[in-house]
């Protein structure tokens, strides 16, 4: 079950992430001129970037709404419910009229699909991370967690190969409907997750928990607020991290093609390669934490990430593909090793009693800021060839912070939680010792 738990959560953030990156790719490339077309220029650009960023205020309350049930009703009916509202608005965004047909209807229209992708996203990958750690064996937990972040690698990579061809086409054939079809796509994809999540149990650590106290008591945000507070806060500034993916791939493909001038198709082929990498390097980062912890693999990783965005930037500005291509490879490299910690390092902050929603809430509250980064990244951008640099700072400033947030916790590998030795949400005595 442990397993299939893990396998699971691979589809799920497969189909999330999937979801994520064409949107992403497309806020970047299309939506601009397909839904904002009556704003022109740079506004529409602007407003493409912040409907990319719109599912994230939309994303606490998901998290909140939908990781109560899952501490309330468990884990798995939560999970299969966020999947299919995610694919069938992604699905639908496909579907969707453009400003010519439907004009300020259009992107109203959409907007209103990324709200329901941010709802669902809000309580999906810490739904997963949930339902996996539970089931995994403690010693492991980090390996078969890492099962959640390959599949945010493997639907990055999915989604860059759909638009690969697509943008290779060339810009007509883009905007003139060919940009749908990878969120066509994502309907059948939605479908075979169904259906391999459908197949796993609910975790004997949570059901034990309900057999424990039957009755629900209190509302899991307000408890988290009484008693997880600290571990809430860190959670919130460690989740900055993923600062690194909004700016390098959504902000910096914009940058890229319409500032430095570097051809569209060339950074989603780059960015297809270093994911494969990623999708390799990312397990061994997983057991690396099961064997000396979470803290040293994940503050590595986020310092590291903060140079890299100089790098990447620097590289882009430069115009030279193998330049870019090695700047990207190695933010990979030291990002998938943050990506692959968080599953099992905010999971293990909380008991089972309120996990699914401290996870859920604590990581889209950090999120909030993050949707709003390349839109921010835009606003911010100065003229000129080193124009880049305040988006620069901006990121490295959010990997500082994830840094010293974590470095304030405790070391929770190999945590224990059953219930008897379970007390609030602590490294077990014999690791304290």
């Amino acid at each position: 079950m442990a397993r299939r738990a893990a396998i699971s959560a691979f589809a799920g953030s497969t189909i999330e992430y999937f979801d994520f990156v064409i949107f992403a790719t497309a806020s970047a490339l299309v939506f601009n001129k397909v839904f904002f077309a009556g704003l022109g220029g740079h506004a529409a650009l602007l407003a493409s970037l912040a409907t990319f960023g719109v599912a994230y205020i939309a994303r606490p309350l998901g998290a909140v709404v939908l990781g109560g049930l899952g501490d309330w009703i468990g884990r798995r009916a939560v999970l299969t419910t966020t999947l299919v509202i995610m694919g069938g608005a992604t699905f639908v965004v496909g579907l969707l009229p453009g400003y010519d047909v439907l004009g300020a209807a259009a992107p109203i229209a959409l907007v209103a699909m990324r709200v329901l992708q941010g709802l669902s996203a809000g309580a999906e990958q810490a739904g997963s991370n949930t339902l996996t750690s539970e089931h995994a064996p403690k010693e492991k937990r980090g390996l078969y967690t890492s099962w959640t972040m390959q599949g945010v690698v493997a639907g990055t990579l999915l989604a860059g190969a759909s638009f690969m061809p697509i943008t290779a086409a060339g810009e007509g054939f883009l905007l003139g409907g060919g940009w749908r079809i990878p969120f066509l796509l994502a309907g059948p994809l939605t479908l075979v997750a169904f259906w391999i999540r459908s197949r796993v149990d609910e975790p004997e650590v949570f059901t034990d928990a309900r057999v424990d106290a039957p009755v629900v008591k209190t509302i899991p945000v307000l408890d988290i607020f009484r008693y997880h507070w600290a571990n809430l806060i860190r959670v919130i500034f460690c989740s900055l991290f993923a600062l690194s993916g909004s700016i390098i791939g959504v902000f910096a493909l914009a940058y890229g093609t319409k500032t430095a001038g570097v051809d569209a198709t060339t950074l989603i082929l780059i960015s297809t390669i270093t994911g494969v990498v990623g999708l390799v390097v990312q397990p061994f980062m997983a057991v690396l934490s099961d064997k000396i912890g979470r803290k040293p693999v994940f503050i590595s990783s986020v310092l590291l990430i903060a140079v890299g965005f100089f790098a990447i930037f620097a590289a882009l500005g430069t115009g030279n593909v193998a330049l870019i291509f090695v700047a990207f490879l190695g933010v990979q490299l030291v990002a998938v090793a943050g990506n692959v910690v968080q599953a099992s390092f905010y999971t293990e902050m909380f008991p089972t009693k309120v996990r699914y929603t401290g996870v859920a809430f604590g990581t889209q509250l950090g999120l909030v800021l993050v949707g709003f980064a390349p839109a921010i990244g835009a606003a911010i951008q100065q003229p000129g060839r080193d124009g880049w640099v305040p988006v620069a700072i901006f990121g490295a400033a959010g990997m500082v912070l994830a840094a010293i947030s974590a470095a304030t916790a405790k070391e929770t590998r190999g945590m224990d939680f059953a219930p008897a030795v379970e007390e609030g949400a602590v490294p077990s005595k014999e690791l304290v010792d």
